[in-house]
């Protein structure tokens, strides 16, 4: 969502709480998720191969920052990385040939 006409509207009138911050952080990941959706689709909505290559970078990019984003989330609370670990183990465990383990 473009903030145009008033480039002020995202500035914070006060420091945040810890647990405020990391609402905020989880909000940016999201935003950058939906830029990434929006840049492969306008990418795959065109066959200008230079368009196409510039929107697929804009769109790595996008990651790196939700990477970024997820650090700092994991910084101020060890426990997101530590859930965020044990859901990949999840899926990991189902994936594993002799498993019968269900996704929980």
């Amino acid at each position: 969502m473009a903030l145009l006409t008033n480039p002020f509207v995202a500035n914070v009138p006060r420091q945040l709480s810890t647990n405020e911050l990391l609402q905020a952080l989880r909000v940016d990941v999201v935003g950058e998720y939906e830029a990434v959706i929006s840049y492969e689709a306008h990418a795959q909505a065109t066959d200008n191969p230079q368009v196409k290559q510039v929107l697929l970078k804009l769109a790595d990019d996008e990651r790196k920052h939700i990477g970024q984003l997820q650090e700092l989330l994991s910084m101020l609370d060890p426990t997101e990385e530590q859930l965020i670990a044990q859901g990949k183990q999840v899926v990991q465990q189902a994936q594993s040939p002799n498993s019968q383990q269900q996704l929980q």
